[in-house]
């Protein structure tokens, strides 16, 4: 369930840890800060409304493409396409932080198809 921050912005509580609504445009963008807590990791999932892009604010993010691993580290960033079978994780011992830039024409959490996850959660 969703709440506000102290500067009235949407923010949720995961078991992975916690994400903020930067901004959200209805027709064409949606904007979040995600943090993954240490030795968590996001469901391996895809989207068929919307292509992402992540760019690692701090700590070293190990992210999962159609099966393939990247190491993205702070100050750099990666694609998800659309459709593209993605998954991020945090490895390190701090929070990993990082923004995500979702782009397509639908922004909604059950635009999420899971195809696998830690808590439970596949569809």
């Amino acid at each position: 369930m969703s709440t506000k921050d102290e500067l009235g912005r949407e923010f949720d509580k995961r078991p992975w840890g916690s994400f903020t609504v930067l901004d959200d445009e209805l027709f064409d963008h949606k904007v979040k800060r995600l943090v993954v807590n240490p030795g968590q990791r996001l469901s391996y999932q895809r989207h068929a409304k919307r292509s992402e892009h992540w760019f690692v604010v701090n700590g070293v993010a190990t992210v999962t493409l159609d099966g393939v691993e990247h190491v993205v580290p702070a100050g750099s960033a990666i694609d998800v396409a659309l459709g593209q079978a993605h998954r991020v994780e945090n490895r390190g011992d701090g929070p990993l932080v990082f923004i995500e830039v979702q782009h397509g024409t639908y922004f909604g959490e059950d635009d999420i198809e899971r195809i696998e996850d830690d808590y439970g959660r596949v569809n």
